[in-house]
């Protein structure tokens, strides 16, 4: 059972600009009714470039409803070009959030603005060869899917599967994602370790910054004894010395803020 945030049941149960413009200036298209999701989008706009009216017709779950629904908000009012800056994040932001398995919905709706955007100024967006597809249960193509890893920052298969739907059906093109995913993920620059003496100074930076300030509110501190490699050792100080719940503030709210700012794989020891 997926959990819904209040905007997208609101948008799914009751949806704004359903139907279509008969005189529109910009119609776009995503998604197909083989893949079980299809979006159309119209759009109006003025001698000014400015989108005045907005409406789409889709077929597909809640969510397709409800991304549809809000990406038609979010575009009246708004230049032709600066609505074209429209990220999928960003509808997905408007709705509060998605469920990962379907943030798909959220790139259709970007997909049909951009096909909109494109027909409005007689562009040509790019069309698939044979030999770009990836998956061929719902057309998706190499360039399309390097994007959207790029992009959202996909790491795994489900990842793409969840934004995209590739590799959601028969599965014979996971090998195939999972080599595009190596390439861009290899490709990307590695973060040098840092030093002692940088990661030093690195946590007490955020030891002054975000933790001390809260222990002393209580009477107590915290200081730095040593660093061994992802192994913090610290020493609490004044009331915190002594507290019986000193164990829970290492690990929920030190251990918790160090890892948060510098490093997930940081362990905490009390000396």
């Amino acid at each position: 059972m997926w959990n819904y945030t209040d905007k997208v049941i609101d948008h799914y149960t009751n949806p704004r600009n359903v139907g279509s413009i008969e005189d529109a200036d910009a119609i776009g298209e995503a998604g197909s009714l083989s893949c079980g999701d299809m979006l159309k989008l119209y759009l109006k706009v003025d001698k000014n470039g400015i989108i005045t009216d907005a409406k789409f017709q889709t077929f597909g779950c809640g969510s397709a409803v409800a991304s549809s629904s809000i990406l038609t908000e979010m575009v009246i009012g708004k230049h032709i070009d600066e609505a074209r800056k429209i990220t999928n994040k960003q509808i997905v932001d408007a709705l509060g959030g998605l469920p990962p398995e379907k943030m798909h919905c959220s790139v259709m709706g970007h997909e049909a603005l951009e096909a909109a955007i494109a027909n409005y100024y007689n562009e040509e967006l790019t069309i698939n060869t044979n030999e770009d597809i990836i998956c061929h249960c719902f057309d998706i193509s190499k360039s399309f899917l390097e994007n959207e890893i790029k992009t959202n920052n996909l790491k795994t298969i489900e990842d793409v599967t969840n934004y995209t739907k590739a590799g959601g059906a028969c599965g014979r093109c996971k090998g195939k994602i999972q080599n595009i995913l190596d390439e861009i993920n290899n490709a990307a620059p590695k973060e040098e370790k840092l030093t002692k003496t940088q990661m030093i100074i690195k946590i007490n930076n955020v030891i002054e910054k975000y933790i001390s300030n809260e222990l002393r509110k209580d009477g107590g501190d915290i200081e730095l004894i040593d660093v061994d490699d992802n192994k913090i050792k610290v020493k609490l100080t004044g009331r915190c010395q002594a507290c019986n719940r000193s164990q829970l503030t290492l690990t929920h709210f030190v251990e918790a803020t160090l890892k948060e700012h510098i490093d997930e794989n940081i362990e905490i020891i009390q000396v």
